[in-house]
This record gives structure tokens, sequence and C-alpha cells, in this order.
């Protein structure tokens, strides 16, 4: 049987909705009124801790656009728990669990598209806190070599000392090993030349470690090294090493190359011979070979 459709019964239906939903918001006003007032204060409050982030910690990173970052971070972070308290106050749990659960597939989805940037996003983040890294050092990776120029969230950027710039990828750079010039002002460096077999030895060795000591500065618990280190094919070989003041490649090629003036300097003036490799050809067997030829024919 077909129900006859009554207007004045569907009014009457939605008066009586709209009466319930009426009934239901003042009931709920208070809960309304606290959480406008709880999100007002985590506005507040969220403000207050970026300013005090800002003040006392984030001024450790060096870098102004990732302080800006992490200081907009830090802020949604305070507004958002604000928000899921002020949820709970309206009693709106269901609505927040379902909040929850859409975040967490759409934060699911989001890394996964962008999971090169967040890694090289985390990476600048990493890089930023690391004591053992900042702008003007002087550092040196696997593949080169540079002062550090910036740090941004995707990558760093390395200016090398013919004025070239290098960018690396932030989630590369923080898997690689390097090596920080810039963190100790002591470095220690080694010479290498070679001696005529008729050399004295000793004479050699007590020259060029007084020469080295008298030249460059040795540090408390620092000393000059010196060590003959092999027979080579025309000359006997050694090493020397020193402590040189370097936060910089400069400074190493710098004092390597005054060692290398005043050794041969000195062995100059004591008549000790610093010889160059000597090929000895012997044509022997090649002219017997020809005189040889030159009989037959004649025969």
């Amino acid at each position: 049987m077909k129900t006859k459709f009554s207007m004045q019964e569907a009014v009457v239906n939605l008066w009586d909705k709209l009466d319930g939903w009426l009934n239901a918001l003042i009931l709920k006003l208070p809960n309304i009124v606290m959480a406008i007032i709880v999100i007002v204060l985590f506005y507040f409050l969220a403000k207050g801790v970026r300013k005090i982030f800002r003040k006392y910690l984030l001024k450790k990173i060096s870098q102004k656009s990732i302080q800006d970052i992490m200081a907009k971070a830090i802020f949604l972070t305070v507004i958002l728990i604000g928000f899921f308290i002020a949820l709970g106050v309206l009693e709106l749990d269901k609505v927040l669990t379902s909040i929850l659960a859409g975040a967490g597939v759409v934060g699911l989805a989001v890394g996964l598209a962008l999971q090169g940037t967040l890694s090289n996003t985390f990476g600048g983040v990493v890089l930023s806190f690391l004591p053992r890294i900042r702008i003007n050092d002087y550092i040196e990776t696997s593949s080169t070599s540079g002062f550090v120029s910036e740090i941004s969230l995707r990558n760093i950027i390395l200016r090398r000392p013919d004025n070239n710039y290098v960018i690396i990828p932030n989630s590369k750079f923080v898997e690689d090993s390097f090596i920080n010039y810039s963190l100790s002002e002591r470095t220690r460096i080694e010479v290498k030349c070679g001696v005529g077999y008729e050399s004295d030895l000793q004479k050699v060795e007590d020259l060029v470690v007084e020469l080295i000591t008298n030249n460059f500065k040795q540090n408390e618990d620092e000393y000059v090294e010196f060590f003959f280190t092999e027979f080579g094919d025309s000359s006997i070989n050694f090493m020397v090493r020193f402590w040189i003041d370097m936060v910089k490649s400069k400074q190493e090629h710098a004092a390597r190359h005054k060692a290398i003036k005043l050794i041969r300097s000195k062995f100059d003036q004591e008549n000790i011979n610093i010889p160059f490799p000597i090929r000895t050809l012997d044509f022997a067997k090649n002219n017997l070979q020809i005189k040889s030829n030159k009989l037959e024919k004649d025969a």
C-alpha cells in the first residue's frame, strides 16, 4: 500500500529535528566555549614556545631558513595538540579517531611519494644540529672537498678551492664519511724524499730532524718523526712527519712547499745527493746481432 506524502507532517518532522539540534547546541554550549578557550590558550602557548625555542635552542642552527622551518613546525605541533584537546572537550571522540586514521593514511602516502625529498629534509635537519660541521669549515668527502657554504633542507653546498661549487644531496652526504679539517687546529703532515746509497744515513736523519724542528714549531707532546722507508731503485727513501697549524688545505701545501725547499737547500750545502731515477741500457746483444747480419751479407 502506497503511503501518502503529507507536507504538514514533513514540516513537523523537520522542526522537531531542528529543535533537537538547538537543544543539543544549548547543552553543548559550555563545551563549545571551553573548546574555543582551549584553542585560544594553545595559540598563545604555541607563540610562547616558538619564541623560547628561537631564543635558546634554534639559534644554534647556522641556517636562517632552517630556523624558520623548525620554528613553524614547533608552532604547528602545539596548535595541533590544542586542537585535539578541544575535540576531546567537545566529546567528538569518533571524529578525533577518524581524523587520526585519515592523517595516518595520508602521511603514509605522502611519505612514500616523497621518500627522497623527506630523506634530504631529515638529513638537512641532522646536519644543522651536528656540532662537527659548521659554515666555512673545510671538509673532504670521498668525492670532493671544499668549504661549507650553505646547509639547506635539501642539500649541502661546498665551495671548492678553485671557487667552483659542489651541491651534494643531504641524504647522500649524511650516509657518506667525511673529514673536517677545521675541527682541530693542528695536523701532522709528511714529506718524502730519497738520498744516494753512498750517503751517511745517520747524518741525513740528524740534519732533517734538526732542520724541521727549527723551522716548524712543535707544541708539547708533538715531535718530528723520521723513518727510512725502503731501498729504492736508485735511492734510499725516507719520510719525515711533523705538526703544523692547519684548518684548510692551503696551509698543508704551504708547509710541504717550505719543507721541500729547506731540505733541498740543506742537502746541497752538505753535498748529500738526491738522485733521480737512472736507467742503464745495454746494447751489447743488439750490436752482436747487427755485426752477425753484416758478416752474412759480406759472405
